[in-house]
């Protein structure tokens, strides 16, 4: 294992003690206490995962993510003091993957890296053992097209920029094509974890992805809703 992952957090206790959870799984970790060290960072090293504090002391975290959005789609999940569900969702927003409210165990945050980086690897690097020439590694649906092999997505033309969870959970709709995914399978197939009745995340996400598709949330083109069921691209 030597993926790399960048820790910023001035809260120097914190960002110390993740690192060592870190580089006890066999990360190598880049450690900054402010943000305009870890953008410096971000242009220079190629880096696998993020771990950004909201609030920081120059440039705050949210700042920090929308850079790395602009021109990479590794996992980001975000540190924060803050409970409030409009900081998540803005957090989510502006393309974070997971968002972890201090105080924390770090073996959760440990947890959380290997289960982003895991998720990253299968969806959007590695060709997947098995599928052969018979994969697809594009999806053309009205417009709406999804390129496996160079992580891009685009309608009608024009790009459209999505965070690799929701790369993840398109390409897993436009697989299943015509099939009705419950958010239990959209969950544990794109997050790897077991999904909970009380989740909802799966709809949170979907929620995103219709906004960046423009679609109008009473009769979306695209990802449509069957109650009680499930989501389906048809």
């Amino acid at each position: 294992m030597n993926e790399k992952v960048l820790i910023v957090d001035d809260e120097k206790e914190i960002a110390d003690l993740i690192e060592v959870y870190l580089k006890n799984d066999g990360y190598t970790v880049y450690k900054f206490y402010n943000g305009r060290d870890a953008l410096e960072c971000i242009e220079t090293e190629k880096l696998d995962l993020a771990i950004l504090d909201l609030m920081l002391p120059d440039v705050d975290g949210l700042r920090i993510c929308q850079k790395i959005r602009e021109r990479y789609y590794y996992p980001v999940i975000m540190l924060t003091a803050k409970t409030e569900d409009a900081d998540k969702i803005l957090g989510l927003t502006i393309g974070a993957d997971d968002y972890i409210t201090k105080p924390f165990n770090p073996l959760e945050v440990a947890a959380r890296v290997k289960t982003q980086l895991r998720r990253y690897v299968r969806y959007n690097r590695a060709e997947r053992a098995g599928e052969g020439e018979a994969s697809a590694a594009e999806y053309d649906i009205r417009g709406l097209v999804i390129n496996r092999d160079t992580h891009k997505c685009s309608l009608y033309g024009s790009a459209v920029v999505l965070t690799p969870l929701e790369f993840s959970i398109l390409w897993y709709l436009c697989e299943n094509r015509g099939r009705v995914v419950s958010s239990e399978e959209l969950f544990e197939n794109v997050w790897g974890e077991k999904y909970l009745d009380s989740n909802n995340t799966v709809m949170t996400h979907i929620g995103r992805l219709r906004e960046k598709l423009k679609e109008p949330s009473r009769k979306p083109k695209f990802i449509k809703t069957v109650w009680g069921v499930g989501y389906t691209i048809e």
